[in-house]
């Protein structure tokens, strides 16, 4: 996990909660909203002045809202402290707070030039803009901006949020301002960690500022402390108290997707593994890894799932008439189940409520589960969580950039991973890892939770070598280290 994530506190909320919530705590504390915005433009300039210690040439570049007044705050502090400030601003009369951060700016001194001139040479950039006041597309006008500025290739420091990024989805509707940091105040927008937050955000900072203490959390940040749940192993222990693990999964020419799982599982701590499969796949599963039992699922499968603790079904499972049979008689068990690839198409076929399953959607797919399009579920990945959650039961864990993991405790984001897992296969992984989790005895929130980690957290591991030609099963040494809790 990210160093700056790891400073962060364990809650995160919309940018609307923050905006509805933050007159009525200031209220409660007795504080203008002034003095606010005050406190938020000075954390600004002393994040800038540890962040860039030997720069002091800096332009501000003010929308026409608070996050402009934060600007002006910050380019006063600035002045103040002798360093060399240019402030650029569209042709535009303040209100409110912001009027009076402007007016503190002109009364030292200070000078506004229009963002539609030429701009000055600066050493650092700092994006207040916008912040969480996005509503729609861009202005013309500012999409400009915010393109002439990311052409500078300069350090930029943006306020509360990059410009152009929403703050409750973390999408982009137009254009965004690339920051290389960004403070953000009062509590820790969502917006910043998921959707494309990672392609702009940069290092993200938090300032609660007074007000920070009173905010009530929407969701909850995952930090490594949910490891303690994991599970250890009694010096006297054998494979039995360790789980058993059926995988059904693995069809004609799919015996990669269920090796991946059920070795996943076993990395993870899993005392046994059976994979039920395409009897073509069984010597496949087996050659590469022997400690996988392998077996023609049209077999034994009424007695495997007799001997299981847990069942995962998906990896290679394909949509035919078997897979079909498979996916019917594994929902007759009353086995915990894990839900992935291709078991969740045959789920949004014929969608059913369950409480003991953990389903693992990627957009795609979470996109067949309610019926609509991928863009939609990437537009608001919140809500489509809490959606696929209220529709299917159990636990969800909507995969993609900043993982969200949903039950009927609320949902939790998880910000680890990188591009090296675009690659077929990663999805398996992780099944592989919540499934021998589950069957280790944690309960499917704790398992998602550790689950979602070990895996994010163990692609940065194997990414330090590169993220480009990483496989999934890079993975698997770092697994194994990540759930000897090898991170407390």
């Amino acid at each position: 996990m990210r160093a700056d994530l790891c400073s962060l506190p364990p809650q995160v909320n919309l940018a609307s909660t923050i905006r509805e919530q933050e007159p009525l705590i200031a209220k409660q504390l007795g504080l203008a909203l002034y003095q606010v915005m005050e406190q938020a433009g000075q954390q600004a300039f002393l994040l800038l002045r540890k962040r860039w210690p030997s720069k002091s040439n800096i332009c501000v570049l003010c929308g026409s809202g608070n996050n402009a007044g934060d600007g002006y705050v910050l380019a006063r502090y600035a002045k103040l402290a002798g360093y060399r400030v240019a402030l650029l601003q569209h042709a535009t009369t303040l209100s409110g707070d912001a009027l009076k951060a402007q007016q503190a700016w002109l009364e030292i001194g200070g000078e506004i030039s229009d963002l539609a001139g030429a701009w000055p040479d600066a050493e650092i950039y700092v994006d207040a803009l916008l912040g969480t006041g996005l509503s729609g597309p861009l202005r013309p006008a500012i999409a400009r901006v915010i393109k002439q500025l990311n052409q500078l290739n300069k350090p930029v420091l943006a306020i509360d949020i990059s410009s152009g990024l929403d703050g409750d989805t973390g999408t982009i509707a137009t254009a965004a301002v690339k920051a290389d940091v960004t403070i953000t105040f009062v509590g820790c927008k969502v917006g910043l960690l998921t959707g494309k937050a990672a392609t702009v955000a940069g290092e993200i900072v938090l300032a609660p500022l007074q007000l920070g203490a009173g905010l009530s959390a929407d969701g909850r940040l995952l930090q490594r402390s949910v490891f303690t749940a994991l599970p250890t192993r009694s010096a006297v222990s054998h494979k039995g108290d360790h789980g058993k693990l059926l995988l059904i999964g693995g069809g004609c020419g799919m015996a990669g997707a269920a090796r991946l799982a059920g070795e996943a599982a076993l990395r993870s701590g899993t005392g046994m593994v059976s994979v039920g499969c395409d009897n073509s796949s069984v010597t496949a599963i087996v050659s590469a890894r022997p400690e996988i039992m392998a077996f023609p699922v049209e077999r034994q499968l009424g007695e495997r799932l007799s001997w299981a603790d847990a069942v995962a079904i998906g990896p290679g499972l394909g949509t035919d008439a078997w897979a079909q049979a498979l996916w019917q008689q594994a929902l007759q068990s009353e086995l915990p189940l894990l839900v992935d690839a291709d078991a969740l198409t045959l789920l949004a076929q014929q969608p059913l409520r369950r409480d003991n399953w953990l389903l693992t959607p990627h957009p795609a797919e979470a996109a067949r589960l309610l019926g609509v399009t991928t863009a939609e579920i990437e537009a608001d990945r919140v809500t489509a969580v809490n959606r696929l959650q209220q529709r299917y039961g159990g636990v969800v864990v909507l995969k993609g950039s900043g993982t969200l993991i949903c039950s009927d405790e609320g949902w939790a984001l998880a910000v680890v991973g990188n591009a090296g897992l675009a690659c077929g296969g990663s999805g398996d992984v992780l099944s592989g890892i919540l499934a021998g989790l589950m069957v280790q005895g944690l309960t499917l929130v704790d398992a998602a939770y550790c689950g979602v980690l070990v895996h994010g957290e163990a692609a940065d591991r194997a990414a330090r070598d590169g993220m480009q030609g990483m496989l999934p099963s890079d993975l698997f040494p770092h697994i194994r280290y990540l759930v000897n809790q090898g991170t407390l």
